[in-house]
């Protein structure tokens, strides 16, 4: 009885975490009108049904993945262009994200770097490019 109580209770907990991330990743989408700025940005307009239709596709199959514990082989190249377009999309969705909320304008001018809104980008750009490769090639080399 008590297995079929515990088993209930991580059930309950998994549904409820599972319903407070996609109530949050819905609630980014939508109250900050992520997908159809960024159509607005790259002047595709017309396919904003597509792109919110492959957001839910994404979602829809990568949660089947991870349900079901699937596993992709690939070659490192091939490996490489996944981790180029994963790296695609969330600098896209940050880069939305920073035009909606206008987080680099309000910072450049707090710290009198307006003129150099430009390099500022470039080295938040750099540097987290640069964290990355650290982290990729020594720290998770390691484990």
């Amino acid at each position: 009885m008590s297995g079929l109580l515990l088993g209930a209770a991580a059930a309950f907990l998994g549904l409820a975490g599972g319903l407070a991330v996609g109530s949050g990743f819905v609630a980014f989408l939508v109250v900050l009108d992520i997908i159809p700025r960024l159509t607005q940005l790259t002047k595709s307009r017309r396919f904003l049904h597509t792109y919110e239709g492959a957001v839910i596709a994404g979602a829809l199959f990568f949660t089947w993945a991870d349900f079901y514990d699937w596993r992709a082989s690939m070659f490192p190249l091939g490996a490489a262009a996944v981790g180029l377009f994963a790296g695609c999309f969330v600098g896209m969705l940050a880069a939305a994200l920073t035009e909606v909320i206008n987080v680099l304008p309000v910072l450049a001018r707090r710290v009198g770097m307006e003129r150099y809104i430009a390099w500022l980008l470039l080295a938040m750009i750099l540097g987290k490019v640069a964290g990355s490769l650290f982290e990729w090639l020594f720290y998770i080399g390691e484990g």
